[in-house]
């Protein structure tokens, strides 16, 4: 078929039609495919970022559960006086929460200014600033850029710990989280309680967590004190810590003040001229003063603090059931408040004392030192010395002669040092480190207590600087040899309280030995016979403390003794694991102070404490009470106490000891005085007991009044022997003495009513005869002691003889010497005692008059004969069996006694009658 030209035009035009007509209806159908995938798509997506975003809600910190107050801050230590004396803190801890009432409005006024303008307004999530944040965020790629309001950083840092993620991811996340807890928060707690607890956690630079810190740190005074200055500084360190430090960058922190002062006056919180007169404030120099200050202060803690952190971590332990980790989380971040027992003005005389020159020996300075050096050597290896290889080098190099690593000045000790240090140190050699401590000595430690609680008021634990916390503590750590202060705890007290002796129970002071060893008296060799307990302690006889303890107390039972006085470094045995040597304490050196470890200051003086509280043993503390950040006390710190003596051994051990604080002389012997540093106060008694050990390398004085208890020792660390110089007396009556001015007369314990007196003899303990005792040819032996009921003697003096002797012919008169030639005497007599050479043998009955009478009057006929009026006369006439008539003793006379050893001392006529109390 033939269409012609325009046909064939129609015929392509057609089919050209229909196929767009195909195509169009293919691409509208893609189209609408396309859409509807894309639809799907974002259906998919916003169902999926429903999901997720409800699962990111989902998996948000249950609000009930968490605390938003400070859940760590520092603990506060304070004294007696309520005084803050230490801040116990650890990383992340230095808080110190207040609350919303103690913060002046200023403060809280900028931190709202600068942080969060619409606190006040919104619910939690601040939309107006979200919205400028989020596109602040798209432009510089940061999302925090303002957008969280106050809840949510208090939120960020109790649930988030203060927001530290690293990816987008887990950012978002948070983000999504913290402002939905924040709308919910704000459903359940007031704004004031959100602004108290936010101000109460967010750092503030200089390791410093809330406003009360920072207040303290930058400014030095409490937060409610703070001037509008001084908030806008605090406040515009929040946002960067570290840059806007006022300490360590006030250039940049004036800047961020200046904006948040700006900010406040903006908003209408302070005029104009309060915002130019804040800005003018020279606050930066003020923060400087503070912080040098606080840099001249040592933040190393005290001997006193040292111990109650060693107390209260035990405690928590024991008794409040805490364990190890706890306890020490729970004290230096757990916003504790201990209340300790310190005694401020106390502390401080303490101090004074132990520091002063003139309370050593000829003002006496040494030094000594610790040591330690690491080396490694180019192979790799390290080797460690310390003092004791120098000890061992210089050793070397005297002979083997035994070194005391004391020195009169530190240069003497660095130039040994590096003597040494040249002996083990090559140029090849590298020094990973170093360190040289020099000491001062003597050393001290000091223990003042109150008896009647048992509350340590003031302690020290060395002379010289502290140079690090929870160092040695001489007056808790160090065990010294306590010498004759145990005298009284394990000999004499026993003897009084429970082994039937009295005051005037006398023992035979003569060379003693036993177990192949001798013993003396700390003066020498001189004996004086027989001596009572009270002479014991008052002139600490070496030798009536052995006998009471192995004669009549038994060491197992002074052991006890001690024990119960608190003593707990006593070995009942042990065995040396290097030469299997067995040590014990329960033995005859117990009662001189020779124990193998020996003793701490602060039981020795809490056992000292027990006699002055009348018999009664009260556990030494540091602290009454621990209250947490909330006001709950965790313990009541109430000691233990338990009867260690009666109520009439304390008081007569107290009577004799208050004879130690005062000068006299055992006897009237020069040579034996109690001390020439009398101990007495003008206002009210002291009983005490010293100490010291051989070769005087522990000195000792403790003591009390009727208001404290006080321990004093003195030595060096290397147990090198004292220089003679003042008595350690002097540093305890100059710390006695003012510890106790101002206070009103005091008197101990009235005598208890079971006490009686008795006059008795010195040289026996028994009931004195008039006219004898009183007649020693030394003086009067008679004196008023006292006795608990029931102990007095009944017996009288069998250590004294009265004897008549002829002037005539020099021996025992007869019945027919003269009246006017007939002579009393008084001589002394020894018991079942052996022979020694003692006071005592230059007063017993000559060997010339145990077995002669006189042979001139005889009553023979003798031509020459000395009658009554002295005239030679003729004798009478003899019996008629012509027997010598039997001698017939006088009345008067008591028969001979065994001999007995040797000497004896009387005291002065004026001092054998005690007086009363």
């Amino acid at each position: 078929m033939n269409y012609g030209k325009s046909g064939l035009k129609k015929q392509i035009h057609s089919c050209s039609s229909k196929s767009a007509r195909r195509k169009t209806k293919a691409g509208i159908l893609t189209f609408k495919a396309f859409l509807t995938g894309i639809l799907a798509l974002i259906v998919l997506v916003i169902s999926s970022g429903l999901g997720m975003f409800r699962g990111i809600l989902n998996s948000a910190p249950d609000l009930n559960t968490l605390d938003m107050s400070p859940n760590a801050s520092a603990t506060i230590i304070y004294d007696a006086e309520g005084n803050e004396i230490q801040t116990l803190v650890m990383a992340g801890s230095n808080r110190q929460p207040v609350e919303y009432s103690e913060m002046p409005a200023n403060l809280v006024n900028a931190f709202i200014a600068i942080e969060d303008a619409r606190f006040w307004d919104h619910n939690g999530v601040d939309i107006k600033g979200l919205t400028r944040a989020v596109f602040q965020g798209l432009l510089s790629g940061e999302l925090d850029q303002g957008a969280s309001t106050i809840t949510q950083q208090l939120i960020k840092n109790v649930a988030f710990d203060g927001g530290m993620e690293t990816s987008f991811g887990s950012k978002v996340k948070r983000k999504v989280q913290e402002q939905y807890l924040a709308i919910q928060l704000e459903k359940t707690m007031d704004k004031e309680i959100i602004l108290q607890n936010y101000l109460n956690t967010i750092n503030l630079g200089a390791n410093t967590l809330g406003v009360q810190a920072a207040s303290e740190r930058y400014f030095g005074k409490n937060v409610s004190e703070l001037t509008l200055s001084e908030c806008a500084v605090i406040a515009a360190v929040t946002s960067n810590p570290t840059r806007y430090n006022p300490i360590t960058h006030p250039e940049e922190n004036v800047k961020r003040r200046d904006i948040v002062l700006e900010y406040m006056q903006e908003q209408g919180y302070i005029s104009e001229a309060e915002q130019k007169e804040a800005q003018a404030d020279d606050v930066y120099t003020r923060i400087q003063e503070v912080d040098a200050a606080r840099d001249s202060e040592s933040s190393i803690y005290s001997y006193f603090v040292d111990e109650t952190i060693v107390q209260v971590l035990s405690d928590l332990q024991e008794k409040a059931g805490y364990s190890e980790t706890e306890a020490r989380t729970l004290l230096y971040s757990g916003g504790l408040r201990i209340y300790t027992t310190q005694d401020p003005k106390l502390q401080k005389i303490v101090d004074e004392e132990i520091s002063s020159p003139d309370n050593y020996a000829n003002s006496e300075i040494r030094y000594s030192f610790t040591y330690r050096l690491s080396v490694t050597h180019p192979d790799g290896t390290t080797d460690n010395y310390s003092e004791n290889h120098i000890r061992s080098w210089l050793r070397k190099q005297n002979g083997g002669e035994q070194v005391k690593l004391i020195y009169e000045t530190e240069e003497e000790i660095r130039q040994i040092v590096e003597e040494y240090r040249a002996t083990v140190v090559s140029r090849t050699d590298t020094i990973p480190g170093e360190r040289l401590d020099i000491t001062l000595q003597p050393q001290s430690s000091c223990v003042l207590m109150d008896q009647a609680t048992g509350y340590i008021l003031a302690i020290s634990g060395g002379r010289g600087e502290k140079t690090a916390s929870l160092s040695l503590n001489r007056a808790t750590d160090t065990l010294r040899q306590p010498g004759s202060t145990f005298k009284v705890l394990t000999a004499f007290a026993p003897a009084l309280d429970s082994s039937g002796s009295t005051l005037g129970s006398v023992y035979y002071d003569a060379p003693y030995s036993l177990d192949h060893k001798d013993f003396a008296n700390w003066w020498g060799d001189h004996f004086v016979g027989y001596a009572n307990i009270r002479d014991g302690i008052v002139y600490s006889m070496n030798i009536i403390a052995l006998k009471a303890l192995m004669n009549t107390v038994t060491p197992q039972t002074g052991y006890q003794y001690a024990l119960d006085f608190g003593i707990t470094s006593l070995v009942e045995s042990e065995v040396n694991e290097t030469t299997g040597e067995v040590f014990t304490d329960i033995g005859a050196p117990l009662c001189l102070g020779g124990i193998t470890h020996g003793v701490s200051n602060l039981e020795l003086t809490g056992a000292y404490a027990a006699i002055a509280n009348q018999g009664i043993y009260t556990e030494p503390i540091y602290y009454t009470r621990i209250v947490d950040r909330n006001g709950k006390i965790i313990i009541d710190n109430q000691p233990e106490t338990h009867t260690v003596i009666k109520e009439s051994t304390a008081w007569l051990l107290t009577n004799a000891m208050e004879g130690v604080c005062q000068y006299s002389l055992l006897y009237n012997h020069s040579d034996i005085p109690t001390s020439r540093t009398e101990t007495r106060l003008d206002n009210m008694p002291t009983a005490a007991k010293s100490g010291t050990t051989t070769n005087t390398n522990d000195i000792w004085f403790v003591g009390y009044t009727p208001y404290y208890t006080l321990g004093v020792w003195q030595g060096y660390d290397e147990n090198a022997e004292l220089t003679t110089g003042p008595d350690v007396r002097i540093m305890w009556r100059n710390i006695m003495s003012r510890a106790c001015e101002g206070l009103p007369a005091k008197e101990f314990p009235a005598m208890p009513s079971n006490i009686e007196e008795a006059s008795i003899c010195h040289k026996s303990g028994k009931l004195a005869v008039p006219g004898v005792c009183d007649a020693d040819p030394a003086g009067t032996m008679v004196y008023t002691e006292y006795f608990a009921r029931g102990t007095a003697p009944t017996e009288v003096c069998d250590h004294h003889i009265r004897v008549t002797v002829c002037r005539l012919s020099g021996v025992l008169a007869t019945e027919f010497c003269p009246e006017q030639l007939r002579e009393n005497r008084i001589y002394r007599t020894l018991t079942d005692e052996p022979a020694g050479n003692t006071d005592d043998n230059a007063y017993l009955l000559p060997e010339s008059l145990r077995n002669s009478t006189c042979p001139i009057h005889t009553g023979y006929p003798f031509p020459f004969m000395t009658g009554e009026d002295g005239q030679t006369q003729t004798g009478e006439s003899a019996p008629e069996d012509n027997s010598p008539p039997q001698q017939q003793p006088s009345s008067e006379a008591n028969p001979p006694v065994p001999e007995i050893p040797a000497e004896n001392p009387v005291l002065p006529p004026e001092e054998n009658v005690l007086p009363p109390g």
